[in-house]
């Protein structure tokens, strides 16, 4: 069968729906991780404003902080459990980098909201600051799955072969971990 995308391997017509399949369910995973992390965050930064007197973005900061630690055992251990683990210290300073910028834009949001826009109660204090944690969430999502948690070469790729068994076999390309493989998710280093 003549391939959907020419250039990209495993993917046909026949094929087209297991990639789809497959990022909807890493998405899910993403999702259920990021659901009790937003619960996390919001929980964190509502005591933090009850018991302190810390201003709003920094109590926000605070809570931002503690999810980003429970969001990385989460992604580790359950939504990419089965990614490369070989470059624990890369994949840990790449994730606090991108954790940084996603805190940058959801506690952006929220001073912007409140400084700026004047808009300082509690309930809208919880407004801006889910909607900071989505625009964050995008961001992670992709800056994670690109570069943080990478697929094994040859992982999620659907070519026919059902079993794992071609998996460090020399005759297969795709067991090169220097070989640089366009239908993983990230470029090479």
């Amino acid at each position: 069968m003549r391939p959907l995308f020419p250039g990209f391997p495993g993917f046909s017509r026949s094929s087209g729906r297991a990639p789809l399949a497959a990022l909807a369910r890493e998405f899910a995973k993403f999702g259920t991780v990021g659901g009790l992390g937003i619960v996390v965050n919001l929980a964190v930064f509502n005591l933090c404003r009850a018991v302190t007197p810390l201003p709003v973005v920094r109590c926000s900061v605070i809570a931002t902080v503690v999810a980003i630690g429970f969001n990385y055992a989460g992604l580790r251990h359950f939504a990419y459990r089965d990614r490369d683990r070989s470059h624990r210290a890369r994949e840990v300073a790449l994730f606090a980098a991108f954790s940084a910028a996603g805190l940058v834009i959801e506690n952006g949001i929220l001073y912007a909201a409140t400084y700026w826009c004047g808009r300082d109660t509690p309930f809208e204090n919880n407004l801006f600051k889910f909607l900071g944690i989505g625009a964050a969430t995008l961001f992670r999502f992709w800056s994670y799955r690109a570069w943080v948690f990478r697929a094994l070469p040859g992982h999620g790729r659907h070519t026919g072969d059902s079993g794992p068994s071609s998996h460090g076999d020399p005759a297969n390309n795709t067991s090169n971990p220097a070989a640089y493989h366009p239908e993983t998710t990230a470029p090479p280093p």
